[in-house]
């Protein structure tokens, strides 16, 4: 890319912010820094000077993720052809990262690893979208492959032991504390608490051995559920 670009960087760590505008000086020369703010209202007060075409946004300002999310939110919608590059340090809050893609940003880079790189800005300057660093990459992909990896042995489980709509939704609300009366009050649920007692003793001899049966209660037959992944205990949200 040889076009030159305006670009204000938002940072409150002074050492991090001149080692950003090193990156920029010695890797992105294209790219002319027409502003620094450390909070919202130096940002502010600079964008009622001139819009950049991008907005480096660290997301940790003065100790709060939450006012980096609302700026983003913000300038995206009232200046939805301004880029907003996210750069952050929060390692751990995925769903932070969530809440950054939630609010538009065209992408997320972590201060980790590889650093800021002249990939990102340029892919986020070319108009593309979901633009992500090598580290947030990496634990990006984890996930995936974790999720794959939970989601295929769901389906082999629920195959095997021959687990229909009605018992994942039992289970699934028995793992959230309901009790038989409750859950045969649910829409989802067409059934009385005996035939619910039928379906528990039914589901008892399909996930345990004939040598274990003895004593199964509703704790250990949902703590097996979980074990077989019959139901994802990071995914457990009651019907009405």
């Amino acid at each position: 890319m040889e076009n030159r670009f305006t670009v204000i960087i938002v940072e409150d760590a002074r050492l991090e912010l001149k080692g950003t505008e090193e990156i920029f000086r010695t890797e992105i020369p294209e790219a002319e820094i027409i502003g620094t703010a450390s909070n919202e209202n130096e940002l502010n007060a600079l964008l009622k000077e001139q819009l950049p075409q991008l907005l480096l946004l660290d997301l940790g300002l003065g100790g709060s993720t939450t006012v980096g999310v609302e700026i983003c939110a913000r300038i995206k919608k009232e200046h939805p052809e301004v880029k907003v590059l996210v750069f952050t340090g929060e390692l751990l809050d995925e769903n932070l990262w969530v809440d950054v893609l939630n609010a538009g940003a065209d992408g997320i880079t972590l201060k980790t690893g590889e650093l800021l790189t002249k990939h990102e800005i340029y892919a986020v300057m070319s108009g593309k979208k979901n633009i992500f660093n090598q580290p947030l990459l990496e634990k990006m992909v984890l996930r995936f492959k974790e999720f794959v990896t939970r989601d295929a042995e769901r389906k082999k489980s629920v195959m095997h032991y021959e687990i229909d709509r009605y018992d994942e939704c039992f289970l699934r609300h028995l793992a959230l504390g309901y009790t038989k009366e409750m859950i045969s009050s649910l829409k989802s649920m067409p059934f009385g608490v005996k035939s619910l007692e039928k379906r528990q003793a039914d589901l008892i001899a399909r996930l345990f051995d004939s040598s274990e049966q003895r004593g199964i209660n509703v704790t250990r037959l949902v703590v097996r559920a979980i074990e077989l992944h019959i139901i994802d205990i990071d995914n457990l949200e009651a019907d009405e």
